[in-house]
């Protein structure tokens, strides 16, 4: 058997070098899945570890006499500790994936201002979430009217405040509308005004129908007697006077003590033969 020529010298140079290039190419696609299997441990360890850490510090919480009660700086802090865990999850897997943060910090110090512009709105509910927490203008349980919206305080976290409305919706606000903007806090006060206002004809008994809101006022046990419960005209319309009852209660009674009202003024009205005043249009 006649042995092979060798090859020449600057071939088998060329082979040599694309073997090596073809082993480098290849050694850095097994580091790059090695990163990639270990960055994606690290993302859902820090999901994992988030969630663990809020719940941690919630139960922390508490076991703590001073904050055992505050369902509202309970939450705040849950958050905070999620995120903070979050945000350290977040470099690692950037470092472990070869990007310098180092790098990104300098690029974001030099970008500073439009980064600032950016993140403001996100960053003013971060600060007015921690002005909430401080003033407490309202708390997680009370029943507010915020942008607009009326429900009950379920959650305050960094940047928004949850409720639940009268009809189960969920509605979520920012915290910059819970500090800035009109709150309407329902709960936050021990006692509440009831006003109850009845349109009657002109040709009916107006002092009847006062001592008809004064009896009722005085049937109803659950009345503060201070301020007193009072009666009066409030309107002479075109077509009816507009007579006024104004009482208060407790707010733990409120809505039953309005409600049986309202039906003990129409109950009462019509025993005295006060008929309720209709709008009247005179054409000719």
């Amino acid at each position: 058997m006649t042995p092979q020529a060798p090859l020449p010298e600057q071939l088998q140079r060329a082979l040599d070098q694309k073997s090596v290039a073809l082993q480098r190419l290849w050694d850095s696609a097994g580091d790059l899945a090695v990163n990639l299997l270990i960055a994606a441990v690290f993302v859902v360890a820090t999901v994992w570890a988030s969630g663990l850490a809020a719940r941690i510090v919630r139960r922390a919480m508490q076991r703590l006499p001073a904050t055992r009660d505050d369902a509202t700086l309970q939450g705040f802090a849950a958050s905070l500790a999620r995120y903070s865990v979050v945000i350290i999850g977040a470099v690692a897997v950037l470092h472990r994936l070869g990007v310098e943060t180092t790098s990104i910090i300098t690029v974001l110090g030099a970008a500073s201002l439009a980064v600032g512009l950016a993140l403001q709105g996100a960053l003013s509910n971060v600060a007015a979430g921690v002005m909430i927490l401080v003033f407490r203008p309202y708390r997680v349980g009370d029943y507010v009217t915020l942008a607009g919206k009326s429900g009950t305080v379920t959650r305050l976290d960094l940047f928004n405040t949850e409720l639940i409305d009268a009809d189960g919706l969920k509605i979520i606000a920012p915290n910059g509308k819970g500090f800035s903007d009109v709150v309407v806090n329902y709960t936050d006060i021990p006692n509440r005004r009831i006003e109850i206002s009845y349109q009657m004809r002109y040709d009916d008994d107006l002092d009847t129908a006062l001592e008809v809101l004064r009896s009722v006022c005085a049937a109803e046990g659950r009345l503060l007697p201070d301020p007193a419960p009072w009666a009066g005209v409030t309107e002479l319309g075109t077509s009816s006077i507009t007579v006024t009852l104004r009482a208060w209660s407790s707010l733990a009674v409120y809505w039953d003590v309005r409600f049986d009202l309202l039906r003990a003024v129409k109950l009462g009205m019509d025993r005295a033969g006060i008929r309720h005043g209709y709008p009247v249009q005179i054409t000719g």
